[in-house]
């Protein structure tokens, strides 16, 4: 089976050619950097992405606080991720790097502020 698609790992945007057999990548073209063949092979096999969105908070502040995960997720579980998301509500005060939920999925991966959210935070910006 032959796939092609843009590499997203550094700016040049590298268009990656791809031939896989038996779930195995046997050919990688187009890459301009060893970054491009790693990354065809990893989303081949077992595609990730980082998520980011926002959550509902409680308390003070803004009704939504940004987040993002701390590391990557399965691509096909993204949709299973914002369920949990949308469901979850913070309460303030939460400051940016704080973990709100430790084992998303149970991944491994953290959901962690990516902004301040406390009564009060926007004078201190």
């Amino acid at each position: 089976m032959k796939r092609e698609f843009t590499c997203i790992v550094c700016p040049n945007g590298c268009r990656l050619h791809t031939e896989v057999e038996n779930g195995a990548v046997t050919s990688v073209t187009g890459n301009r950097c060893p970054k491009g063949r790693d990354f065809a092979e990893k989303e081949c096999t077992a595609p990730t992405r980082s998520l980011c969105t926002t959550v509902k908070t409680l308390g003070g502040g803004a009704p939504v606080l940004p987040v993002r995960t701390a590391g990557e997720l399965p691509k096909e579980r993204l949709f299973e991720a914002m369920a949990v998301l949308n469901a979850y509500t913070q309460t303030v005060p939460v400051y940016c790097g704080d973990v709100l939920i430790p084992d998303l999925l149970g991944t491994g991966c953290a959901v962690i502020a990516t902004d301040d959210w406390a009564p009060g935070a926007a004078e201190l910006k």
